[in-house]
C-alpha cells in the first residue's frame, strides 16, 4: 500500500474518498426509550439519524483506520439522536475521537459497569480506553461531527450493545441537557 490522503472538511464531515454508512430512524429505531415516540415519527418519515464515511484502509494489523461521524440534531421523545454504539471485536484496542463541529456527549461503559459521559465541542479529542463500549449523542441544534481513529483490525461488536445498552442516556429535560441512569441497561453477566 502507498500513502496517501483524504481531504476532511470539518463543516459537512465529507472524507473523500471513503465509503458512507448511512443509518436512518428505521435502522436504529431499537436503540431509543420512547418506543411509541420513535414509531410516530417513521409514520411521518424517515429521518436521517447518522452516518459514517471511512476511509479506504485493509482491515489488517499495524494500518490505522478512520473515519468521520456526522449525527444530525434531533431527538425521538426526549432522548438526542445517537450512534448505535459498540465494542471492538479486538477488546483491547483503543480509539480517539476528534471533535470538529457541533456539541455532543461521548457515552462510555467499561466491562465492570463503570460509566462515563464526556463533553464533545470543537476541538476535544476524546480517548476511549481498551475494553469500553462507547456511544455519541448529538444534543445540539445542528451536526455533531467527529474525526475517528482506531486500529484497522478492531473491527465492531454491536450486538452485545443491542443486548445490554448503556448504563446511562442523554435526554432534554426542561430546555436542559440532562444524563439518567438508563432503566432499560443490562449488565452483561
Amino acid at each position: 500500500m502507498k500513502p496517501f490522503n483524504v481531504f476532511v472538511d470539518f463543516t459537512t464531515g465529507e472524507l473523500r474518498p471513503g465509503k458512507r454508512v448511512v443509518r436512518r430512524l428505521s435502522d436504529v429505531k431499537y436503540i431509543f426509550q420512547n418506543q411509541e415516540a420513535a414509531e410516530a415519527m417513521l409514520r411521518e418519515g424517515d429521518p436521517l439519524v447518522y452516518e459514517v464515511i471511512y476511509a479506504e484502509i485493509p482491515e489488517e494489523p499495524g494500518h490505522l483506520a478512520h473515519c468521520t461521524t456526522i449525527i444530525y440534531p434531533g431527538k425521538v421523545g426526549q432522548e438526542f439522536f445517537l450512534t448505535k454504539g459498540h465494542l471492538h471485536e479486538k477488546l483491547d484496542t483503543a480509539e480517539i475521537y476528534f471533535c470538529l463541529r457541533g456539541e455532543g456527549r461521548l457515552i462510555m461503559a467499561s466491562p465492570e459497569g463503570e460509566c462515563e459521559v464526556l463533553p464533545m465541542y470543537p476541538g476535544t479529542a476524546s480517548y476511549i480506553p481498551p475494553f469500553w463500549s462507547h456511544r455519541s449523542v448529538n444534543v445540539g441544534k445542528e451536526p455533531l461531527i467527529f474525526y475517528c481513529i482506531f486500529p484497522a483490525d478492531a473491527g465492531h461488536d454491536y450486538a452485545t450493545i443491542e443486548e445490554t445498552g448503556f448504563p446511562r442516556v442523554v435526554l432534554e429535560e426542561d430546555g436542559r441537557v440532562v444524563v439518567r441512569e438508563n432503566p432499560k441497561w443490562k449488565p452483561k453477566k
